[in-house]
């Protein structure tokens, strides 16, 4: 009975919208990776940096509806991210591959992500875009991993891909990857909420 409670929780989740939060540095390519999975008629063909955060809507290849929280990476308006950080399924975390003196920093603002409260104690999977591919200096995505220390995150499932906002390389697999891990980690954290609201009556 609880593997069918379980299959009928996952199909659920597989209809319900599912939210994002898109985090990276100014100018990594986080507005123009998600213009590319709107509808065409949709897309703009200039795409200005964010101020503050934009809200889009657009579906994955498999129907499902996800809403991207785009927030912007200018050092200033980094204090926002944390406010979205209770409500996301998942995270989109983009890198620009080329920009190598700025690694430092990608690692730091990835780091207090990771500390933070409303995401510590949850299962929320990370995506990481090492975008700029078609760049002449780019780094591959495995020494982008090396770079930042991927490995000593152990809590969460991530991925990490190279990825081109100018040709939607690398993009498509890397959200059907996360669009799985969310369903997966939306079951499970249904589940031990349920497990906690027994313990405690």
């Amino acid at each position: 009975m609880g593997m069918l409670h379980n299959l009928a929780d996952f199909i659920k989740i597989k209809k319900d919208k599912m939210t994002i939060l898109v985090l990276g540095l100014n100018n990594s390519g986080k507005s123009s990776i998600i213009n590319h999975f709107k509808k065409s008629s949709e897309q703009t063909s200039i795409v200005v940096p964010t101020v503050g955060f934009m809200v889009e809507q657009f579906y994955s290849m498999s129907g499902v509806s996800i809403k991207a929280i785009d927030m912007s990476g200018a050092t200033r308006y980094r204090n926002l991210w944390e406010h979205q950080f209770k409500n996301c399924h998942g995270i989109i975390y983009v890198i620009d591959s080329s920009d190598r003196m700025r690694f430092v920093v990608v690692k730091d603002e990835l780091d207090l992500v990771l500390q933070h409260p409303d995401l510590s104690n949850r299962i929320v999977p990370i995506l990481f875009y090492g975008n700029k591919m078609d760049m002449e200096d780019s780094l591959s995505s495995v020494k982008i991993a090396a770079a930042l220390r991927l490995e000593n995150i152990k809590e969460k499932p991530w991925h990490i891909c190279s990825s081109s906002a100018v040709s939607g390389e690398g993009l498509g697999e890397g959200v059907q990857w996360l669009i799985q891990q969310m369903r997966f980690a939306m079951l499970n954290n249904k589940n031990a909420a349920k497990a906690r609201s027994k313990h405690s009556k």
